[in-house]
């Protein structure tokens, strides 16, 4: 049976001698090089970016050299000619990263906007930037962040977002995947690249101010002067990521007070609690992670805080500490379809199909249509964009909505507002988001819910992947009739790269991590946590027996 891995160290501070050696780390970006033959090191696109390690030759000066290229040459392919926004997070890697995307990008002569002084830029201010941009008549815009997202220090990542403002889809990025491994395969010959000296001189590359439209706009997504009226006591910890500056302008502008809490940049992120395995990892909706931000609840009428790109929001709260990711989603989904009079009736909700079912009680209570999808935001771009979602959100902490007006705002994840939101829904409801919840479970029973994660192999993580439900040989699920077994999400019709198994009171999902080697076990019980524990073990069995 598989089983998360818990370490003696979950939760403390992290040990001075784990501290990442960051002179090191940046000396095997630029000086090791990836084997193409090794599957392992070479360019592939998860549900959001490329990611990988230096030391494993996997994410190195090669590969962001040939994923450069290869999206000069889609954009090329597609006529996609508009300003290129480029953003990165505070991981010690997104900084050379991005000095050798601006060498290519400039010799390919494609107009570039970074962040001005060479600042951060959170996801949700790119994926903001792009849409902004194309509301304007011209040129086509899109964009890139560079970031592995709540990722260990070591990591790197680099995503891109087409002009919809949201994660590429599957077909774009097969395409720029494919493209890139070519390049590297033909040992860089195809890249087109000149100095950095070279680059800054070029005219192409621009300095922009990502974060000023951005806040002012916050009015029209989040009633901020609710939160400014209600005079709450709030605390945020950026987890020494991308929106430090984004908190810090949000008190100008908005008179919020906030105390933002290790506002400084620390590439070997040193003031953090370590995750579950004994790992840095700057994942807000981990306990273990936000041990510190917990131990502080009481301090404050509301406490959040972000992953290092921002994208991810975890709230916590005197009454529920770090509240689950899928209770908040419940709450969020629950108080903006009560509360935005202004947006259209037949407006659906977006949920990932290893989210909560609350969500789906909720949304019944609601007379609300739920649109299920595989894992990875990038399956909601288009109905936020076209206003046909109010609301598009994951178990994994990340979810973006529609401003008051019915309007699209990000395409992509937007931890910021969902943390204002929180501020917003105790400002106005007054009452702890975690008691709202609790009132869900007395109304539509109480949801057990639980992720596992194990090791896995990439063979393994394939034959899980490709998983169909034809290979479930079982009718019975923990004492209950398997209802439906399915490979394909009922909201798109996508595959989700696993199958989910559901009963009348529980379901369980099996799929591989794309960003991580490992898979996952999620499974939900509205019966009990002792047949929760159940259908775990018999989805273990169904993993074990495949891994064989």
């Amino acid at each position: 049976m598989a089983d998360s891995h818990l370490s003696a160290l979950a939760g403390q501070k992290v040990p001075k001698e784990q501290l990442e050696n960051i002179p090191k780390l940046i000396s095997a970006y630029y000086t090791l090089v990836p084997d193409i033959e090794q599957k392992e090191q070479r360019v592939a696109f998860g549900t959001s970016g490329h990611r990988g390690s230096a030391y494993k030759k996997s994410f190195n000066e090669a590969h962001v050299k040939a994923i450069s290229q290869a999206i000069c040459d889609y954009r090329k392919s597609k006529g996609i000619d508009g300003v290129l926004f480029i953003g990165k997070d505070t991981h010690a890697l997104s900084i050379p990263a991005q000095l050798t995307a601006l060498e290519v990008f400039a010799a390919n002569k494609v107009a570039v906007a970074i962040a001005e002084d060479d600042g951060y830029t959170p996801t949700p201010l790119v994926s903001f930037a792009i849409i902004e941009a194309n509301k304007k008549e011209g040129s086509l815009c899109d964009g890139i962040v560079i970031t592995p997202s709540h990722n260990p220090p070591a990591d790197g990542g680099y995503k891109y977002n087409p002009p919809n403002g949201g994660p590429a889809d599957t077909d774009v990025t097969s395409q720029i995947e494919k493209r890139a491994n070519e390049i590297l395969e033909n040992d860089l010959k195809e890249i087109r690249s000149c100095t950095l000296k070279e680059a800054m001189c070029s005219g192409y590359i621009t300095a922009y101010d990502f974060m000023t439209p951005y806040v002012a706009a916050l009015k029209e997504i989040v009633d901020m002067d609710s939160i400014k009226k209600a005079n709450l006591n709030i605390g945020v910890n950026p987890l020494g990521g991308a929106s430090i500056a984004v908190y810090q302008k949000i008190n100008e502008v908005y008179g919020l007070d906030m105390d933002i809490l290790d506002p400084y940049v620390d590439p070997t992120f040193s003031f953090m609690h370590l995750d579950h395995d004994g790992k840095i990892r700057m994942d807000c909706s981990s306990p273990y992670a936000m041990a510190g931000l917990i131990e502080l609840k009481d301090k404050y009428d509301i406490a959040f805080a972000n992953d290092v790109d921002s994208d991810r929001h975890g709230i916590v709260t005197p009454k529920g500490g770090l509240m689950n990711p899928n209770h908040y989603l419940s709450v969020a989904i629950w108080y903006l379809f009560t509360s935005r009079k202004n947006w259209r009736e037949d407006l659906k909700i977006g949920k990932t199909l290893v989210s909560s079912s609350m969500i789906d009680r909720v949304a019944k209570s609601l007379n609300k249509t739920v649109y299920e999808v595989p894992v990875g935001f990038k399956w909601f771009a288009k109905g936020l964009m076209d206003g046909e979602l109010g609301f598009g959100g994951e178990e994994s902490a990340g979810a973006s909505f529609l401003r008051f007006d019915g309007s699209v705002w990000t395409t992509d994840k937007d931890g910021i507002i969902l943390n204002l939101l929180s501020a917003e829904i105790l400002a106005k409801e007054k009452k702890d988001p975690a008691l709202i919840y609790a009132g869900f479970e007395l109304k539509f029973g109480k949801a057990y819910y639980e992720r596992i994660d194990a090791p896995a192999s990439k063979v393994q993580k394939e034959k899980l992947k490709n998983l169909k439900p034809h290979d479930i040989h079982q009718d019975t699920l923990a004492g209950e009739k398997i209802e439906c077994i399915y490979a394909k999400a009922p909201g798109n019709d996508a595959d989700i790269g696993g199958v989910k198994i559901v009963t009348k009171n529980g379901w369980v999902a099996l799929r591989p991590s794309g960003t991580e080697d490992i898979y996952k076990i999620y499974a939900e019980s509205f019966l009990s946590r002792e047949h929760l524990k159940t259908l775990q073990k018999e989805a273990s069995g169904i993993v074990d027996a495949i891994m064989d």
